[in-house]
């Protein structure tokens, strides 16, 4: 339609030159018939008006022009040609010439059994990150023909069009598509999943919301699935807030050792950034045994050797841990008793599904708002330092920050790190760009809004893996090893069955977690397993059938 547009415009603007040249042809011919009395044919007229059009001279008519009226229509064509030439073709008719031979971005596809993103943004980029390495098709579905013609530059599938078109969608191939992800606005989404559901019933569709009390109406559009992605990092943050992976794990470990657990966050300038975890033979030099990691917005248990440990990546680690300083990580603090108390600043959406989340722990909980409301136990400001005096924040376990504002945020994180050294500092960030300046303020723990929405979409639309999002309950067990003795952990193959992972090994007095999958469990072994609480409720009804079956006769 664009083109076509063009190309009109462009036979228009020849129309009016070819009427120009004609009209001066029989004006030229008339007037040296009438002022000058000479005859000339039109294709001699035709010659004369060119060559004065186009500057490129008069020929030998010149010694004919004696009368005025001539002499005027003359000076007319030259200025004619002058504004042709300088002004009328540079301004125009180069502009639509450049435009209708440009690189045009794409408005339809035939990618099959792919996921089709409506809209495009820093949560969608960790979407298609986590289907890239998959060979899982995507598609993205935005209006802005600039940011398609940028994306589709760089290799990244995308098509121009209104998502919430039905002709657009049909382009889009989503009769063809596995899933569908609708992530514009809460008022555009239902329409986009409509749309989407009349072309094709069973395509899979995800709603990305910003409002928890929107959820229903998406619902009734009949989106599948529903991302509430501010209450999703609610209660992520809360759970962290509540324990982190290195407490568990040690309230897992019933054996008195040397070997520490804790996790390690790699600060910037460490010799570990940029080399995976078989490269980086330092950590098994200080005698460090990786047992998961935090990558962005999700947690790897066991993490593999090709795993690329990133600035600020937090490793959970086992082993004699006084050598970390010599790799710039950073201990992040480790509470080791019964008693926390917990600081929660900003109350919205996010806040109080941090408050919740914590509440349903039995965590004590101060929530801290600039407004008074039903819920919030201090009034104040949190970038003035005095509102931390009113909630005790020197015995607090930890602090939770939930600002709509990074700016504002970062501020309260350099607050806070001064004021109370020993709490661990957990952030919300909005935006992505924003992580690296939290940590530097001194931040422990940060997820991203971009970050964890992306993740959880991932794990939503990937069946092919395991994407463990922090916002899922996850839990380490002890678990006895007789059902499984003198069996391989390859042999068991536990974490296909039930989506957990065995990560350690309790054994004569000692914990053993360099486990490959040629480990041999012997019978009095205690298997400490991690997994979500569903996959460990999946477990337990799996050892409870290997137990019947080695009864039975």
């Amino acid at each position: 339609m664009e083109l076509t547009n063009w190309r009109r415009r462009i036979a228009i603007s020849i129309a009016v030159v070819g009427v120009v040249v004609v009209g001066y042809t029989l004006l030229y011919q008339w007037a040296m018939a009438t002022y000058e009395g000479v005859e000339v044919t039109f294709v001699h007229a035709l010659r004369i008006v060119i060559e004065a059009l186009t500057t490129a001279g008069f020929g030998g008519d010149t010694h004919n022009w004696e009368s005025t009226p001539v002499q005027t229509l003359v000076i007319l064509k030259n200025l004619s040609g002058v504004l042709l030439v300088f002004l009328a073709l540079p301004l125009f008719v180069v502009p639509l010439f450049r435009q209708m031979f440009q690189t045009r971005p794409p408005t339809t596809s035939s990618l099959t059994d792919h996921v089709v993103i409506c809209g495009y943004s820093t949560q969608d980029e960790i979407l298609r990150s986590e289907l890239e390495p998959l060979d899982i098709p995507y598609l993205y579905v935005d209006p802005d023909p600039d940011l398609v013609t940028d994306l589709t530059e760089d290799g990244i599938n995308a098509v121009v069009g209104e998502p919430e078109r039905i002709d657009v969608l049909e382009s889009a191939n989503v009769t063809e598509a596995r899933a569908i992800v609708a992530d514009i606005d809460d008022e555009t989404n239902p329409t986009v999943i409509l749309a989407a559901k009349q072309l094709n019933s069973d395509v899979r569709s995800v709603s990305v919301i910003r409002k928890p009390d929107v959820e229903p109406y998406h619902r009734y559009a009949k989106a599948d699935e529903v991302v509430m992605n501010r209450r999703a990092i609610g209660r992520s943050l809360g759970l962290r807030a509540a324990g982190s992976y290195a407490e568990k794990l040690l309230e897992a470990v019933s054996l008195e050792s040397d070997l520490q657990i804790l996790e390690l966050r790699i600060q910037k300038g460490s010799d570990l950034v940029g080399q995976s975890l078989r490269e980086a033979r330092i950590l098994g030099r200080n005698g460090f045994t990786v047992i998961g990691a935090w990558l962005g917005g999700k947690f790897v248990v066991t993490p593999g050797p090709d795993t690329i440990i990133e600035e600020h990546t937090i490793l959970l680690v086992v082993g004699t841990l006084d050598q970390y300083e010599n790799m710039r990580a950073r201990p992040i603090p480790t509470r080791d008793d019964d008693c926390s108390k917990v600081i929660v600043c900003g109350y919205g959406t996010v806040g109080r599904a941090i408050t919740e989340t914590l509440r349903d722990e039995g965590v004590d909980v101060t929530v801290v708002d600039i407004a008074p409301k039903d819920g919030v136990d201090v009034v104040g400001d949190i970038a003035d330092p005095e509102t931390f005096e009113q909630v005790d924040i020197e015995n607090a376990s930890a602090v939770v920050l939930s600002i709509d504002e990074d700016v504002t945020t970062l501020y309260a994180t350099l607050i806070v790190n001064h004021h109370a050294p020993d709490a661990e500092i957990i952030v919300r960030a909005d935006g992505a760009d924003s992580v690296q300046k939290l940590y530097n303020a001194g931040a422990d723990f940060v997820l991203s809004l971009p970050a964890v929405t992306g993740e959880i979409l991932a794990s939503i639309l990937i069946d092919e893996i395991d994407i463990l999002t922090p916002d899922v309950d996850f839990e380490f067990e002890r678990i006895e090893a007789q059902p499984f003795a003198k069996r391989s952990l390859s042999e068991l193959d536990i974490r296909r069955k039930t989506g957990c992972t065995v990560v350690a090994v309790e054994r004569d007095g000692e914990l053993l977690t360099d486990l490959g999958g040629d480990f041999v469990i012997e019978t009095d072994d205690v298997l400490i397993v991690a997994g979500a609480r569903d996959s460990q409720q999946q477990l337990v009804e799996w050892i409870e059938s290997e137990g019947r079956s080695q009864l039975e006769p």
